[in-house]
């Protein structure tokens, strides 16, 4: 049955060792410093599911799928899939301009600028390989709808790889520049699709959220 309370996520998914929830935009998926940090997508799952431990995160800004771990093993179990990459993620984005060609990749390393926390910018000497693949499916008045595919999952790592092939998302607050971030009241990400190996059956789940925007 899926929940109906407003401040509780959608269920998507559940048995006896996940669950997989759509995280509205603005919340943060886990608490942050300071008592106006403490509401997050764990919190509120707890509320209903008081065993959920998280597995993996969502930018505060970014809609979309999660799933969160029910027990230790299956905590331990998903925590591996994501480590070793063996879940498959995929987003969508509306981003300014239409880039050609049609798809690509961005492979440029990134590291956290200590300076300007949380912002992540590219550096090639100290900065942790990041790959995403995209694919752009269409266009609209803001810019273009894109798919996206990360292969590896830095912290805004989508964000910061649009913005340096010179496509950033429409409404992100961090790295687009003032026009395009005004497009939209919200950043226009949302992790769309997952697909994971339930922990006791070994079965492949795959997971869809429908884009927002």
């Amino acid at each position: 049955m899926l929940n109906t309370d407003a401040d509780t996520p959608e269920l998507i998914y559940e048995d006896r060792d996940l669950v997989v929830v759509s995280k509205p935009a603005s919340l943060l998926s886990v608490p942050g410093r300071g008592a106006d940090k403490q509401d997050c997508l764990w919190r509120r799952v707890q509320r209903t599911h008081p065993t959920a431990r998280i597995v993996h995160r969502l930018d505060y800004a970014t809609s979309g799928l999660m799933v969160l771990a029910l027990n230790a093993q299956s905590h331990r179990a998903l925590s591996m899939q994501f480590q070793e990459r063996e879940t498959d993620k995929r987003y969508q984005a509306i981003v300014s301009g239409q880039p050609e060609p049609k798809t690509g990749e961005v492979d440029l390393p990134l590291r956290c600028d200590w300076e300007r926390r949380p912002l992540q910018i590219v550096d090639h000497e100290q900065g942790k390989p990041a790959l995403t693949r995209w694919q752009a499916v269409g266009t609209c008045a803001q810019g273009s709808r894109i798919l996206l595919f990360p292969v590896t999952g830095r912290s805004h790592q989508l964000r910061v790889h649009m913005m340096a092939i010179g496509h950033p998302i429409i409404g992100d607050a961090f790295y687009a520049p003032e026009p395009i971030r005004d497009l939209s009241p919200r950043l226009l990400l949302h992790a769309d699709r997952l697909a994971l190996t339930q922990p006791s059956s070994g079965q492949r789940l795959e997971f869809e959220s429908s884009c927002p925007f």
